[in-house]
């Protein structure tokens, strides 16, 4: 089956193209809003050939599980056939559209529709975040491997550009949340990353001196400093933005819009972040980096096998329920308060624990004669190893059951080791093989961080292959 007939069957399944309001991806799914819930048929989309798995655990909303490249070709046939992506849907004048696009996900729980959100607003930075990361870890190989890089001309070119790429996102990373935030929330996305991009100037260091909130002795201190908050300082001013445009646009007369709404929203959000929303988030960030510190980068051995041990074993539900994307908030808090991220390369070994679980499934689908369950897994492992686990997820453990759980139980083995060798990373987003060169950010050394990391992933998959061999029957896999 091509891309385009994978498309139009999945269109068919889920009411037709009339039916649906819009179509995007992310790294492995097609997700499409629906106007009509009840004309979704799950058991059709997940018999159409190249369909992994299906997510629909909310009224009017559907992810489709095709593979890495694959989902992206699959939008741009839903664009090329004149579907709108989500964040068309959210800045578009058809209010008919978007009322019915937010009403289809009014009946999740507030918590989860909260880290959606997030997601919503991070997902499309990924790409930056993962080039800059790279960028950052190649960097740091470079200064380690060959010391005086400096000296010779060509090296230091490529350091250069190197760096220049790392620093281009994330010096300006609070204008890129701002940005996507502002256009989540259905308001006009420059004037939320003008918002972003001021929380980092140097005249809220002035603002602060002025109203004695600055701590001259110990700036990281202050009530109130540059970058205080960071991203979630952000997010919320954004939300407040779209809140007072809409509200300024209400009253404005349509001749005077394009020039006054814009000045006038921005006068009046502006107060109120700078002296209430980034001195109040400051402490809910500072709050959650002593939380992953305590935890995650604790002096005591014991504390840190445990904290990646759980956390590890824990995130494949996460996934499965779509609350992992709220992570990102917390990678970036982390991120722009010490230069690195400590709980993701942990996080990141849940992958590599359904890599091993998949192995050891496959030799039993050999065995017991189930084909159908062999060419999934053949399908989907080389994504896996490569740190994209939602096609196994929902083409093998998920379904199964209890695949998901030894899954979960055997990487939690390598999260444990990883975190209690203190591996960092610059960046988050890639996982798996994939991620060996952005984990070069911990206490012991790049190459050690790197090291650590790789050893990590072998753990995992030889307990994930252990636990799910020891867990699930050959008659468990027959019946699958």
């Amino acid at each position: 089956m091509t891309n385009e007939e994978l498309v139009r069957a999945a269109l068919e399944k889920v009411g037709g193209k009339s039916n649906v309001l819009t179509a995007t991806n992310c790294m492995t799914r097609l997700r499409v809003r629906v106007k009509d819930d009840a004309k979704i048929d799950d058991d059709g989309l997940k018999a159409i050939e190249g369909v992994m798995g299906i997510v629909h655990d909310r009224t009017g909303y559907v992810e489709i599980v095709v593979g890495p490249g694959k989902c992206r070709k699959c939008a741009d046939i839903c664009r090329d056939m004149g579907i709108p992506a989500d964040a068309a849907a959210s800045t578009a004048n058809d209010w008919q559209t978007n009322k019915a696009a937010v009403k289809a996900g009014q009946k999740q729980s507030k918590v989860r529709e909260l880290f959606k959100t997030f997601g919503d607003i991070f997902i499309p930075l990924i790409p930056g975040v993962v080039a800059s990361g790279l960028c950052a870890g190649i960097n740091s190989l470079i200064g380690q491997v060959v010391p005086n890089y400096a000296d010779i001309p060509a090296l230091a070119l490529i350091s250069t550009l190197l760096g220049l790429m790392n620093t281009c996102f994330l010096g300006y990373l609070t204008a890129w949340v701002g940005y996507r935030a502002a256009e989540k929330f259905g308001g006009t996305p420059i004037l939320g990353g003008m918002l972003g991009m001021i929380t980092g100037l140097d005249g809220i260091n002035k603002i602060s001196s002025i109203l004695g909130l600055f701590n001259e002795a110990v700036p990281l201190d202050s009530i109130l400093r540059a970058g205080r908050g960071g991203v979630l300082a952000v997010v919320l001013g954004a939300w407040c933005l779209v809140k007072i445009e809409r509200w300024v646009r209400k009253w404005m007369p349509e001749s005077l819009d394009i020039v006054f709404t814009p000045l006038i929203t921005m006068i009046l959000c502006l107060v109120p972040y700078i002296l209430v929303i980034m001195p109040a988030t400051g402490y809910v960030s500072t709050a959650l980096c002593w939380v992953v510190e305590k935890l995650c980068m604790s002096d005591v051995l014991i504390v840190r096998i445990i904290a990646g041990y759980v956390s590890t074993a824990l995130f494949l539900p996460m996934v499965a329920m779509g609350m992992h994307h709220g992570l990102v908030a917390l990678y970036s808090v982390q991120l722009e308060s010490f230069g690195y991220v400590t709980l993701y390369p942990a996080l990141a070994m849940a992958g590599a624990g359904q890599v091993g679980a998949a192995v050891a499934i496959y030799f039993k689908a050999k065995k017991c004669g189930n084909t159908r369950l062999k060419n999934v897994i053949t399908g989907a492992l080389p994504a896996g190893l490569l740190g994209i686990g939602e096609p196994l997820i929902y083409g093998v453990t998920l379904p199964m059951g209890k695949p998901f759980i030894s899954a979960g139980l055997g990487a939690g083995f390598g999260g444990a080791f990883v975190m209690a060798m203190q591996v960092a990373a610059t960046a988050w987003g890639p996982s798996g093989l994939l991620a060996l060169f952005v984990m070069t950010a911990g206490p012991h050394g790049v190459a050690a961080s790197v090291g650590c990391y790789a050893v990590g992933l072998v753990i995992c998959y030889i307990m994930g292959f252990i636990v799910t061999n020891a867990m699930v029957s050959v008659e468990d896999v027959a019946n699958a």
